[in-house]
């Protein structure tokens, strides 16, 4: 069986997101996204909070499972069985840092790959930054995330007296 993981902090998870998660379940038995700590962001989302989003908008693709995890991903891997981990990118400048992290994974986790999935090119300028800032700004958000979660991502930015409006 083959076993995927798409790791990540979605925070909020995007459309692009979606994108490479509906592609990724068309080519592995398996795929568990991942909601990861990155530890050079801030999350507007707590983990649960995003886990559960996901959720809700993976819900039609039965071979995927949604988790979160705060070990090094190589040890998440291990313990799902997988050794393919699926990364998207946007632009070359994902590639550099994306490169240099499945280096470091491969060398922790022996037999583990990294997949590189290119975004579909009308995803390739959506980021989860570029939707928390649009949303600040009361800018319509519905081509950029799942309709799932849109008066979630609005009511967050909301409460957190984050608006510019």
């Amino acid at each position: 069986m083959s076993i995927a993981v798409y790791p990540g902090s979605f925070d909020p998870i995007t459309l692009g997101h979606l994108n490479i998660i509906r592609r990724t379940a068309a080519v592995f038995n398996e795929v568990y996204v991942c909601v990861m700590i990155n530890s050079d962001k801030e999350p507007l989302f707590s983990r649960d909070e995003r886990v559960e989003f996901i959720e809700r908008t993976v819900v039609r693709y039965k071979n995927v499972k949604v988790e979160s995890s705060d070990e090094l991903l190589v040890e998440y891997m291990k313990k799902r069985h997988a050794k393919v981990i699926v990364k998207g990118l946007r632009a070359v400048s994902d590639f550099d840092r994306e490169f240099q992290i499945a280096l470091i994974n491969r060398k922790l986790g022996p037999g583990i790959e990294t997949l590189f999935m290119p975004s579909s090119e009308k995803y390739t300028y959506i980021s989860s930054s570029a939707v928390k800032e649009m949303t600040r700004f009361g800018a319509d958000i519905s081509t950029f995330v799942p309709h799932e979660i849109i008066n979630d991502v609005i009511a967050k930015v909301e409460s957190e007296g984050l608006m510019f409006k």
